[in-house]
């Protein structure tokens, strides 16, 4: 499944778009790069009830942006994107 595709697949579980958790994830200091992935993951379980793979991709936006490794653009893997940034702001706005 592609980063973008768990995103995705989370704002279809909780409602919410991608920025609306990394700006809740900022206002509970997640963002801090001393706040390890497993408080964050389990932060993520707790209220929004998402499981690891899901609650990964968040991390990783939260930690490090919407930039992805362009190793993903255009692969025959996993984590196989379209585009080296995610799309955070819901999939009804999302550019075709």
């Amino acid at each position: 499944m592609s980063f973008q595709a768990y995103l995705d697949a989370i704002e279809d579980k909780t409602g919410l778009t991608p920025r609306q958790l990394v700006e809740a994830a900022k206002e509970k200091g997640f963002d801090d790069p001393s706040v390890k992935a497993g408080q964050i993951l389990e932060w993520l379980k707790s209220d929004y009830d998402l499981g690891r793979g899901h609650g990964m991709a968040l991390v990783h936006v939260i930690k490090k942006g919407p930039q992805i490794d362009a190793k993903h653009v255009g692969s025959t893997g996993s984590h196989r994107d379209e585009s080296d940034t995610l799309w955070l702001d819901g999939k009804a706005t999302k550019p075709q």
